[in-house]
């Protein structure tokens, strides 16, 4: 028997926003044990049994924050998250988070400040890593802090905060900041050096030192002096509270460091816009003087960044595990990218065999256990991807019948999931301000890792259904839990009070984070990147199918942000990004410290190599704009594997799909028979995609379409060109060499 309980005041409040946004009803009981979300709902407390994040020997957390920060979402699943995520009992500080250039980790008297610039080849060269070494500690004389707590954030800086009853200390750290920016109260600034620092100029408060072959600029308010003492470099703020360092490319470049020292940088902010075939971002940082009146700052691009912008840059350069980074001078700088489409699903082809498809689409369809016996979310995911795939190219082949079995399979899991009190739920957890899906799975409820890799396939198969179902997607019957789900991984919003902006996607990084509480030593890392790319796919369909264009856009923004970072950090297409002793042609998992060829659970190369391809779908075509890389990468796992693909092989097929078709087709002609598909594919899906594209050709990327949902093949130097229209009216969609294709109301065409 269970008693009703009050419901949480924040619970109160999300039914409140929702309800303000049009996404939930205007009211709602006084006490329940659910919250309504259109036609489903979730709860607001764990089902029995179940456990909520916790530290490593099992104890619950609660974020780690100071009072200025209590109320907001914490973003998790970042690069500097074990501030916030107390994983270790014994650690109340912060494992290493690596900002780029600078490395940091929280000690009781401050920050560890390191810039790793030599890379270690490790764990039988299988992994590369530019490891934190604490070159010097920012702090002030006496600071001995019982812990440290995130005082504050933004896109992608961070403010840990200090205090042990006499003392105070904020520093403000982020991606591509060479400064470190501190405020103190209590003592003197004091720079602790893992070494007797070197010192190479000395003008009062603006004193060089070399500390481990790396250049350092210090930056005292003007009138103070540095003094040096062994390894302690300490001076006097005297009415002040404000201090500052730099790390410097060269020591020529301290007079240009020196302009910025006292423009403090407070924030940072992303901006997008997708229009036409092209993503342009604009990465903002705001700042406030201490003294003086600059306002400019200095910035280091990463390899994925600098590519895409025509800004100015400096010749002033950094080492990092993403390769060289170059400083812009100034607080913004604007990207442009061609856009990367998505299709939910390759186009009708004249080389597919109906009946043959027909034949297995019907195996699917007709399986005892369309869901292969999956209860959690990540199991039940993938079996939602599985059958969502399949829903289209039914379609397209003229089976309405299977298509509608496909959306009523999809339709009830969904629905089992989307309602509260099942064996299969979605609950919030207050504290964290984060939705969790009981059963869980890999660490999603005690680590809060992988929200984004699991519900991405809820996203991506309601977005499907919402293809042929309208009524179904609509706010007031399932629509809201499908955005609820999406509010917790890709918050579009930050103003939204019960879900942090973006949780896992790191905006200047370019790419997303697995591990909810980084509690590594090698930072953050994220394994399959591909997962992550089909929660961006799944945005642009949801978002086309529903008319939400924002989130269309998020989706578009956030996969062509995320693709050209698989390009460069996760395959190395441009061979300018691995150090030239790793000896591998990809990595399985990407690391704030840089990059292994491995995976989780497994040492197998297939698993290595197909990780960051599945699931296929039509959000994956981003991947043939590297051909060669992809080439190399498969020629690696052949070697790896002593052989042919054995397990995964029908995901290693369709990667190959993307390089060369027809020798991907060959496979699959040669070994159909006797395989079984990986457990987010069919036989079904893997005929048509292999099929298809060795009627059509590969996907070609030089060529772009006027909307998201729009893609180009090319086989032997004709191109086929389709898009699938979402509107309820016809359009005319304009690629960018000029070709028009006139599309019907919602329906794919091709020309």
């Amino acid at each position: 028997m269970s008693v009703p309980r009050a419901r949480p005041a924040s619970a109160l409040a999300l039914v409140a926003a929702l309800a303000a946004a049009g996404l939930g009803p205007a009211a709602a009981p006084a006490a329940a044990a659910e919250i309504p979300a259109g036609a489903g709902s979730y709860s607001d407390t764990r089902p029995a049994g179940t456990s909520g994040p916790t530290n490593n020997t099992g104890t619950p957390v609660t974020p780690k924050v100071t009072e200025a920060a209590r109320d907001k979402p914490v973003p998790t699943n970042d690069w500097w998250s074990s501030l916030a995520f107390q994983r270790y009992g014994d650690n109340p500080y912060s494992t290493p988070m690596y900002g780029h250039p600078l490395t940091y980790q929280a000690t009781a008297g401050g920050l560890e400040v390191g810039y790793p610039t030599t890379p270690s080849i490790v764990g039988d060269g299988r992994q590369y890593e530019y490891p934190h070494k604490a070159d010097l500690t920012v702090g002030l004389t006496g600071l001995n802090s019982p812990d440290t707590k995130a005082d504050d954030w933004s896109d992608w800086t961070v403010t840990p905060y200090w205090a042990d009853g006499t003392r105070t200390l904020r520093t403000t750290i982020g991606h591509g900041l060479p400064f470190v920016y501190a405020k103190g109260s209590g003592g003197d600034a004091r720079i602790t050096t893992a070494a007797a620092p070197e010192v190479f100029a000395d003008d009062g408060n603006v004193l060089g030192i070399t500390v481990a072959g790396h250049h350092y600029a210090l930056f005292a308010p003007t009138g103070s002096d540095w003094s040096v003492s062994g390894t302690a470099v300490t001076a006097g703020l005297g009415s002040h509270d404000y201090f500052s360092l730099a790390v410097l490319p060269s020591t020529d470049a301290l007079a240009t460091y020196r302009k910025y020292a006292f423009s403090f940088v407070t924030g940072s902010e992303a901006s997008w816009s997708t229009e036409g075939g092209k993503v342009e971002a604009t990465y903002r940082l705001t700042t406030e003087p201490q003294e003086g009146t600059e306002t400019g700052t200095l910035q280091a691009l990463y390899r994925h960044q600098w590519l895409h912008t025509t800004d100015p840059l400096t010749p002033y350069t950094y080492v990092s595990p993403r390769s060289t980074m170059k400083v812009r001078e100034g607080a913004s700088f604007t990207t442009e990218q061609a856009s990367s489409g998505v299709l939910p699903a390759l186009p009708e082809s004249s080389g597919v065999d109906t009946a043959r498809l027909k034949g297995y689409l019907d195996e699917v369809a007709g399986a005892a256990d369309p869901f292969s016996g999956a209860t959690d979310t990540y199991w039940t995911g993938k079996a939602l991807g599985k059958l969502a795939q399949l829903v289209p190219v039914a379609d397209q082949i003229g089976e309405s019948a299977t298509r509608d079995k496909l959306l009523g399979l999809i339709k009830d899991r969904l629905e089992e999931w989307f309602t509260a009190g099942g064996a299969s739920e979605f609950s919030y957890d207050k504290d964290w301000k984060t939705l969790t899906g009981y059963p869980a799975s890999y660490g999603s409820d005690t680590e809060l890792n992988d929200h984004h890799f699991h519900y991405g396939y809820y996203v991506y198969a309601a977005a499907i259904v919402a293809q042929y179902d309208q009524a179904w997607a609509a706010d007031s019957a399932w629509g809201t839990m499908v955005k609820t789900l999406v509010r917790d991984t890709a918050n579009p919003s930050r103003d939204d009070a019960e879900f942090p902006f973006l949780r896992g996607f790191d905006l200047y990084a370019g790419h997303s984070w697995a591990s909810g509480h980084q509690g590594f030593a090698a930072g953050n890392n994220q394994e399959s990147s591909s997962e992550s790319i089909n929660l961006s796919a799944a945005l642009v369909l949801w978002g086309s199918a529903t008319g939400d264009d924002s989130l269309r856009d998020l989706g578009g923004f956030l996969l062509a942000t995320e693709s050209e970072a698989i390009a460069q950090y996760w395959f190395d297409a441009d061979q300018e990004v691995f150090p030239a002793s790793f000896g591998h042609e990809t990595v399985g998992m990407v690391w704030g410290s840089g990059g292994a060829y491995s995976t989780w659970w497994t040492a197998n190369p297939e698993e290595i190599h197909g990780i960051n391809v599945l699931p296929v779908t039509g959000g994956s075509l981003h991947l043939g704009r590297e051909k060669e890389a992809i080439k190399r990468n498969l020629a690696e796992m052949e070697r790896e594997n002593g052989g042919p693909a054995v397990e995964w092989r029908d995901i290693l097929w369709e990667f190959e799909s993307f390089a060369d078709p027809a020798a991907a087709k060959a496979k699959w002609d040669a070994g159909h028979a006797d395989y079984t598909p990986e457990d987010g594919e069919s036989k079904a899906h893997t005929y048509h995609w292999l099929t298809t594209l060795d009627t059509l050709g590969a996907p070609d990327a030089t060529v772009t379409g006027s909307i998201p949902t729009s893609a180009v093949f090319s086989k032997g130097g004709t191109r086929t060109y389709a898009a699938h229209n979402f509107d309820s009216v016809a359009r005319t969609v304009t690629f960018s060499d000029g070709t028009t294709l006139d599309v019907p109301a919602r329906s794919t065409a091709t020309r």
